[in-house]
């Protein structure tokens, strides 16, 4: 790390240049920066990423195989989205951060879970885990056009005994039905010494639910409406948590007593709406 990187303030925006643009999926792109901090974070934290003139998102920072670059994986849904997904090689953007805490890592049998852009934080767990860790990738997509993360998987793990499983909702590739359906008979059959889960809310709360009534130790990294990251708007509340502060990480013990979690969550106005 260089010494001006010691000098920054994570809470200050610094520009950054994109320098190679990815095509994961018809809706998934993945943009590559130069960041000595980015490229060293934790699984589980985030950064605030500014798109010029539209807006502030959250965002898992993906890994990537040349030293001292980082990336953000992300999929075009809303107006923000589709702003950062359009961004070109060359062109600039800012970050802050990173934000939040981390996976606990553990040894063992592991089995993580991810769904949709949920799979970046844990593409950065797979490079924490030992040599002598069995571990399951489950990867969840609604069609095989929507697949992506499995070779990296595969390429992160050639070192373990491990197995990455695809399930998609249509059945196009890999195993029919929804990923969850796949957990709760991994875990019915076998114990897991930890379980990882990060994609959408309802897919994590089935994942928690199915470990953590069996007795497994089980984390899940929420995703919130985001506008500070530093909690103090509390936009990114969850019950009483703030997935920004507190999070995004949280064990199963915890998100077992939270009412909100799979349930419900805030929008843009900080309106409680159900899922």
């Amino acid at each position: 790390m260089r010494w001006w990187d010691l000098q920054r303030n994570l809470n200050h925006t610094t520009i950054i240049t994109i320098e190679k643009v990815i095509d994961e999926t018809p809706t998934v792109r993945t943009l590559v920066f130069s960041d000595n901090i980015m490229s060293n974070v934790l699984p589980g934290q985030f950064a605030m990423v500014w798109i010029p003139g539209i807006n502030e998102l959250p965002m898992s920072v993906m890994i990537s195989k040349e030293s001292g670059k980082a990336a953000f994986t992300v999929r075009k849904h809303g107006l923000a989205s589709t702003g950062l997904f359009n961004i070109k090689a060359g062109e600039k953007i800012g970050i802050r951060g990173p934000y939040g805490n981390a996976f606990d890592i553990k040894e063992g049998k592991l089995l993580l879970v991810g769904g949709g852009t949920g799979l970046v934080p844990m593409m950065r767990l797979l490079t924490f885990v030992k040599p002598t860790d069995d571990v399951t990738v489950l990867i969840g997509a609604k069609s095989k056009d929507e697949v992506f993360f499995e070779d990296l998987s595969n390429d992160l793990l050639k070192n373990n005994s491990h197995n990455v499983i695809i399930s998609t909702d249509d059945g196009s590739y890999g195993e029919k039905g929804f990923v969850t359906d796949i957990v709760e008979k991994l875990v019915s059959e076998s114990h897991f010494d930890a379980v990882y889960t990060c994609g959408p809310e309802k897919m994590m709360y089935k994942t928690v639910q199915s470990a953590h009534s069996r007795g497994m130790f089980v984390q899940a990294s929420l995703e919130r409406m985001m506008k500070c990251g530093v909690g103090i708007c509390g936009s990114c509340c969850v019950g009483e948590d703030l997935a920004c502060k507190d999070g995004t990480v949280f064990d199963g013990d915890h998100l077992s007593k939270n009412t909100e979690f799979g349930y419900s969550h805030r929008n843009k106005a900080g309106i409680l709406e159900d899922y």
